[in-house]
């Protein structure tokens, strides 16, 4: 409800502003009156009402002082003037202190409600700005170490978006005294992490996010943590440049020894660990991450190592064929795939194959390893969605193709119509699972309304992360899922409206609103008309 409080030295004005004010019919509540400018200054400071009714002429201090001394102590209500004197002098000096209205006694029912309906609605709007405000800014600090996880993680993949650098940095510490290399964690495939849920996978990649942030602590080096596709993850390192190159490596390595150390011990996994050279230009931070897969790629051709550890090692340029670690490639694709989009897949596709034709360097044992990864990668980023892809791919199916590759093109081919059946059969809007989904959140919404409902609470509940869970949501409605359910709310709240039963604070508590004004202003928004005009219509 909107505050008032009315300031006047005649009591009979008093009582009389009392009686014609519409307080029901415009959803106001009287707070108090006064009869001179310097009580009327303390209750209003006390109240603080959304609007002031107040004379001149009243003793002690008189209107016009009065609203000067709200005004340097700043009162933001809004204030009118109410007078028996016309006189031009006292309409200027209002006018230099910002009262929004000047009106001459007396005064009729129909002018007091036309300038109380303007001034109601010039106070919904300014709420409505400051809310927004607030929930921007509230956004902003919510979403600022994801916007800032996602620079990193164009840095480290070399798939910075062009808008990127316009983005706000305020935690990036890379100064000319630092230098960073990348780390890239393999976690082991085990039959227990096959069994895992979709939510538990989250969980874990969570729990070894966390493991990464204190150790980095522990160790004293900047580490950053961020997942890439499929089951490996990256650890950006930024140390000191003063430190020689063996220190620097020497602190890499032992960070990625405890990394392998505290996984095991607490999450009961193998963890393997590529380490590239560092850089000292941010820009150059890619190339790191490449030499840090190339060193676990190469693991493979010592699988007795004693240490999961590897280190870069630079190649002679007779082979450099094997140095060729797409990840910008992988991370396009993966991102492709968890959009389902078939056309952005391909794109990405001809542009690394075309790379790979002009450098040929793509023997066929390197190109089945390629699909190989590639598939790890599409199973593990659709699983993450709620899809497991080997019920619709049976494994010596996809082995069968893979192992019949020989030359790049059959390898290009392989992968597109891999994708292209990906698309088709999980891309389509009957999806049974993706409806199913939608149909619980629908559901839960006009079920649960009047509760605080979260998307993040009911993605755990169909097992679809939260951002998939969003897009699916307003792939199917056409609306994003704040909007929907404010809508249900509204709806329903027309309905408690019309019935007539209850009061307006009353059915903004029914439909999830314990802030009454900010019911009326979505309200409002929605309909057109304030909850109170909307029980006249």
């Amino acid at each position: 409800m909107w505050k008032i409080a009315i300031v006047d030295d005649d009591r009979h004005v008093l009582q009389g502003m009392k009686r014609l004010i519409p307080w029901g019919e415009m959803d106001l509540e009287p707070v108090g009156e006064a009869m001179d400018g310097e009580a009327g200054f303390g209750l209003i400071m006390e109240q603080d009402p959304d609007i002031v009714i107040t004379d001149i002429y009243m003793p002690v201090m008189n209107g016009l002082d009065m609203v000067d001394r709200l005004r340097r102590e700043h009162f933001q209500g809004k204030i009118v003037i109410l007078s028996g004197y016309s006189d031009f002098e006292y309409a200027r000096q209002a006018l230099r202190l910002g009262v929004d209205d000047y009106l001459s006694k007396p005064i009729t029912v129909n002018t007091l409600k036309e300038v109380l309906g303007r001034l109601i609605s010039e106070l919904e709007e300014r709420n409505m700005q400051t809310m927004e405000k607030e929930e921007l800014q509230r956004k902003l600090l919510l979403y600022e170490p994801f916007v800032e996880q996602e620079r990193i993680r164009g840095l480290v993949t070399g798939n910075m978006a062009a808008e990127a650098p316009q983005l706000p940095n305020p935690s990036e510490k890379q100064t000319s005294s630092t230098v960073q290399l990348v780390m890239v964690l393999e976690i082991m495939r085990t039959d227990r992490m096959e069994g895992m849920t979709p939510r538990d996978w989250n969980l874990f990649r969570f729990a070894v996010g966390n493991i990464v942030k204190e150790l980095a602590a522990e160790q004293g080096v900047g580490g950053r943590f961020m997942e890439l596709y499929g089951h490996y993850m990256a650890v950006l390192i930024q140390v000191d440049a003063q430190l020689s190159e063996e220190r620097i490596y020497r602190a890499a390595e032992r960070f990625a020894g405890r990394i392998i150390e505290v996984t095991a011990e607490y999450l009961r996994i193998g963890v393997q660990i590529g380490i590239g050279t560092w850089k000292q230009d941010l820009n150059k931070t890619a190339d790191s991450t490449e030499e840090a897969f190339t060193a676990l790629h190469e693991k493979r051709c010592a699988p007795n190592a004693a240490v999961p550890v590897f280190k870069y090692k630079p190649k002679a340029a007779a082979d450099r064929q094997l140095e060729i670690r797409p990840v910008r490639f992988y991370q396009e694709m993966a991102d492709a795939v968890r959009k389902l989009d078939s056309a952005a897949a391909e794109v990405s596709l001809g542009a690394f194959c075309t790379k790979l034709a002009e450098q040929q360097a793509h023997s066929a044992p390197e190109l089945q390893q390629m699909a190989s990864e590639l598939w790890a990668i599409f199973s593990y980023t659709l699983y993450d969605s709620g899809i497991v892809l080997g019920e619709a791919f049976p494994a010596e199916e996809v082995q069968r193709g893979i192992r019949s590759m020989v030359t790049l093109e059959q390898m290009k081919a392989w992968v597109s119509g891999k994708v292209q059946e990906i698309c088709s059969k999980y891309g389509r809007n009957d999806n049974l699972k993706h409806k199913q989904a939608v149909d619980f959140l629908i559901h839960y919404i006009h079920e649960h309304y009047s509760e605080d409902i979260r998307l993040s609470d009911l993605a755990d509940k169909v097992f679809i992360s939260r951002n998939y869970l969003s897009n699916i949501f307003r792939n199917a409605t056409g609306e994003t899922f704040n909007d929907y359910v404010t809508r249900v709310r509204m709806e329903r709240a027309k309905s408690m409206i019309l019935e007539g039963k209850l009061m307006i604070y009353e059915i903004a508590e029914r439909v999830g609103y314990k802030n009454v004004p900010y019911f009326t202003t979505l309200f409002k928004k929605h309909t057109g008309r304030n909850p109170t005009d909307f029980v006249k219509g």
